[in-house]
Protein backbone atom coordinates (compact mmCIF):
# COMPACT_ATOMS: atom_id res chain seq x y z
CA UNK A 1 0.00 0.00 0.00
CA UNK A 2 1.28 3.21 -0.64
CA UNK A 3 1.49 6.01 2.10
CA UNK A 4 1.76 9.76 1.03
CA UNK A 5 5.53 8.67 -1.41
CA UNK A 6 6.04 5.54 1.02
CA UNK A 7 5.14 1.81 -0.55
CA UNK A 8 4.78 0.14 2.99
CA UNK A 9 3.51 -3.35 1.42
CA UNK A 10 0.58 -4.65 4.15
CA UNK A 11 1.42 -8.24 3.78
CA UNK A 12 4.82 -7.19 6.18
CA UNK A 13 5.64 -6.82 9.80
CA UNK A 14 7.00 -3.42 10.68
CA UNK A 15 9.63 -2.60 14.27
CA UNK A 16 9.27 0.94 15.21
CA UNK A 17 12.53 1.33 14.03
CA UNK A 18 11.91 1.06 10.66
CA UNK A 19 12.91 -2.95 9.96
CA UNK A 20 10.66 -4.80 8.42
CA UNK A 21 9.90 -8.67 7.99
CA UNK A 22 8.25 -10.91 5.62
CA UNK A 23 7.27 -14.16 7.26
CA UNK A 24 7.75 -17.02 5.31
CA UNK A 25 6.55 -20.49 7.54
CA UNK A 26 9.20 -20.33 10.38
CA UNK A 27 12.04 -18.31 8.82
CA UNK A 28 11.52 -14.67 7.21
CA UNK A 29 13.41 -12.12 5.31
CA UNK A 30 14.45 -8.30 7.19
CA UNK A 31 15.10 -5.80 5.27
CA UNK A 32 14.97 -1.60 6.18
CA UNK A 33 11.38 0.97 5.11
CA UNK A 34 11.06 2.59 2.50
CA UNK A 35 10.43 5.61 4.70
CA UNK A 36 13.95 4.91 5.92
CA UNK A 37 15.63 4.25 2.93
CA UNK A 38 14.19 7.75 1.65
CA UNK A 39 15.08 9.35 4.62
CA UNK A 40 18.58 8.40 5.11
CA UNK A 41 19.51 9.39 1.22
CA UNK A 42 21.64 7.14 -0.65
CA UNK A 43 22.92 4.01 1.31
CA UNK A 44 26.99 3.60 1.03
CA UNK A 45 27.01 1.12 3.58
CA UNK A 46 25.50 -1.85 5.27
CA UNK A 47 27.13 -3.91 8.36
CA UNK A 48 24.91 -6.70 9.76
CA UNK A 49 25.97 -10.04 12.06
CA UNK A 50 27.17 -13.00 9.95
CA UNK A 51 24.90 -16.16 9.43
CA UNK A 52 24.78 -18.61 12.47
CA UNK A 53 24.91 -15.29 14.64
CA UNK A 54 21.51 -14.93 17.16
CA UNK A 55 19.05 -11.78 17.33
CA UNK A 56 17.29 -10.42 19.39
CA UNK A 57 13.69 -8.88 18.77
CA UNK A 58 14.24 -4.71 19.12
CA UNK A 59 18.17 -5.20 19.59
CA UNK A 60 20.62 -3.72 17.27
CA UNK A 61 22.21 -6.14 14.91
CA UNK A 62 24.05 -3.79 12.15
CA UNK A 63 24.29 -0.41 10.88
CA UNK A 64 23.04 1.19 7.43
CA UNK A 65 25.28 4.26 6.31
CA UNK A 66 24.35 6.88 4.00
CA UNK A 67 26.95 10.06 2.94
CA UNK A 68 24.66 12.23 5.45
CA UNK A 69 23.53 9.68 8.08
CA UNK A 70 24.60 6.18 10.19
CA UNK A 71 21.76 4.67 11.98
CA UNK A 72 21.09 1.23 13.84
CA UNK A 73 19.59 -1.60 12.06
CA UNK A 74 16.81 -3.37 14.51
CA UNK A 75 15.65 -6.97 14.09
CA UNK A 76 11.96 -7.33 14.39
CA UNK A 77 12.30 -10.66 15.56
CA UNK A 78 14.20 -13.05 17.69
CA UNK A 79 16.11 -15.87 15.94
CA UNK A 80 19.54 -16.91 14.41
CA UNK A 81 20.32 -15.31 10.83
CA UNK A 82 20.56 -17.98 8.14
CA UNK A 83 21.63 -15.82 5.69
CA UNK A 84 23.25 -12.41 4.60
CA UNK A 85 22.27 -10.87 1.54
CA UNK A 86 25.75 -10.59 0.06
CA UNK A 87 24.67 -8.34 -3.34
CA UNK A 88 24.29 -5.44 -1.13
CA UNK A 89 27.79 -5.52 0.66
CA UNK A 90 28.77 -4.57 -3.27
CA UNK A 91 26.08 -2.47 -3.61
CA UNK A 92 23.80 -1.04 -0.74
CA UNK A 93 22.24 1.12 -3.28
CA UNK A 94 20.50 -1.98 -3.48
CA UNK A 95 18.61 -0.91 -0.56
CA UNK A 96 17.34 2.46 -2.02
CA UNK A 97 16.27 0.84 -5.69
CA UNK A 98 14.19 -2.41 -4.16
CA UNK A 99 13.93 -2.26 -0.16
CA UNK A 100 11.48 -4.74 -0.40
CA UNK A 101 13.15 -6.79 -3.31
CA UNK A 102 16.52 -7.08 -4.26
CA UNK A 103 17.30 -4.73 -1.22
CA UNK A 104 16.79 -7.39 1.70
CA UNK A 105 19.26 -7.24 4.39
CA UNK A 106 19.25 -10.94 5.75
CA UNK A 107 17.21 -13.60 6.42
CA UNK A 108 16.51 -15.82 9.99
CA UNK A 109 15.01 -18.70 11.16
CA UNK A 110 12.64 -17.29 14.24
CA UNK A 111 12.64 -18.30 17.28
CA UNK A 112 9.12 -17.60 18.41
CA UNK A 113 6.12 -15.94 15.98
CA UNK A 114 4.65 -14.98 19.48
CA UNK A 115 7.00 -12.15 18.47
CA UNK A 116 5.10 -10.85 15.74
CA UNK A 117 2.06 -9.62 17.22
CA UNK A 118 4.07 -6.89 18.87
CA UNK A 119 4.63 -5.35 15.30
CA UNK A 120 2.45 -3.82 12.93
CA UNK A 121 0.65 -4.95 10.13
CA UNK A 122 -2.11 -4.34 8.01
CA UNK A 123 -4.10 -1.08 8.93
CA UNK A 124 -1.71 -0.40 11.42
CA UNK A 125 0.69 0.46 9.62
CA UNK A 126 -1.05 3.32 8.12
CA UNK A 127 -1.21 5.35 11.40
CA UNK A 128 2.12 4.42 12.74
CA UNK A 129 4.01 5.89 9.16
CA UNK A 130 1.66 8.73 8.81
CA UNK A 131 2.74 9.75 12.61
CA UNK A 132 6.40 9.14 11.65
CA UNK A 133 6.18 11.35 8.40
CA UNK A 134 4.63 14.34 10.81
CA UNK A 135 7.37 13.48 13.24
CA UNK A 136 10.11 14.52 10.60
CA UNK A 137 8.43 17.22 8.70
CA UNK A 138 8.88 19.37 11.91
Amino acid sequence: MKIDEYEMPDDLYYHPEHSWIKVEGDTGVVGLSDFAQKLAGTIKRVVTLEEEDEVQQGKPCGTVSSGKWTGKLYSPVSGEIIEVNEDIEDEPKLINDSPYGEGWIFKVKISDTNELSSLMHGDKVVDWIKSEIAKHKQ
